[in-house]
Formats: structure tokens, C-alpha cells, sequence
């Protein structure tokens, strides 16, 4: 999407189609026209879950380790029930951080959307609920 701002000599121009990324603490305003779902995300760097990326990027990294302990395990010819509870905890784990995602999604995302409009709020929640039918099938 490219929209038309007037430069400091009052000539038109045109202005890219996402804005520059914003600090995490930088409040969300935008002065643009909202056209269609694909365009309703936040500007590239801005995200629900960037203030806990840390702790989100940390907790990946646990559960990394533990598929890898699988791969072990059946490297070493453990007793298949005992992988199969190392399976059930990674499960858990990437299901939690997923509702972790989800969780600051709707806080973030969809409450930005709702500044901008019905049509934005719509297409949040509609994106929101196909993610959640998604972790549903898992």
C-alpha cells in the first residue's frame, strides 16, 4: 500500500508502506488507511511478545534442548515409555508458549486494531480465531 504525503515544499510524494520500526515503549499512531487484512499488522519490529523476546527466545531454547534429549534417548535405546514422556512434555511446553503467543497477540494486536476500526477489528479477531483452530488440530 503506498499513500501521499506532501514533502517540507508542499509537493506531493509518495511514503513507504510501512513506517520506519518503532521502540517497543513508542506508543502505535499511524496515519493511514486501512484496506485490507494484510495490511492491519503492526509496522515490521513491533509485536505483541517484544517486550518478553528474551524470555520467550530462552524458553525455545529449553525446549530445543529437550527434543534433542529425545534424540538421545532413542540414540541410547531408552524404554519407549520414557520417551514418550519426554515427547508429552515438549508437546506441553510449545503448546504453552504458543497460548503464551496467542495471549499477548490479543493484548497487543487486536487492542491496536481496535483503534483503527470495525473492518481492522474484524480481520484481528478473524485472524486470531483461524490461529487458535490451528493449535486446536495439534
Amino acid at each position: 500500500m503506498t499513500t501521499t504525503d506532501a514533502d517540507a515544499n508542499g509537493s506531493p510524494r509518495a511514503a513507504a508502506a510501512h513506517p520506519a520500526p518503532q521502540p517497543a515503549d513508542a506508543p502505535l499512531t499511524e496515519d493511514r488507511t486501512v484496506t485490507d487484512a494484510a495490511e492491519i499488522a503492526p509496522s515490521p519490529g513491533v509485536h505483541g511478545y517484544a517486550q518478553q523476546k528474551d524470555a520467550h527466545l530462552k524458553r525455545l531454547r529449553r525446549i530445543e534442548g529437550q527434543i534433542r534429549g529425545l534424540q538421545r534417548m532413542l540414540e541410547e535405546d531408552v524404554y519407549c515409555i520414557d520417551i514418550l514422556t519426554q515427547v508429552s512434555a515438549s508437546t506441553k511446553g510449545l503448546q504453552s508458549f504458543g497460548l503464551q503467543l496467542l495471549e499477548e497477540h490479543l493484548r497487543h494486536c487486536v487492542a491496536d486494531a481496535a483503534v483503527k476500526g470495525p473492518e481492522a477489528i474484524d480481520a484481528k479477531v478473524q485472524e486470531a480465531t483461524k490461529a487458535i483452530e490451528r493449535m486446536l488440530r495439534t
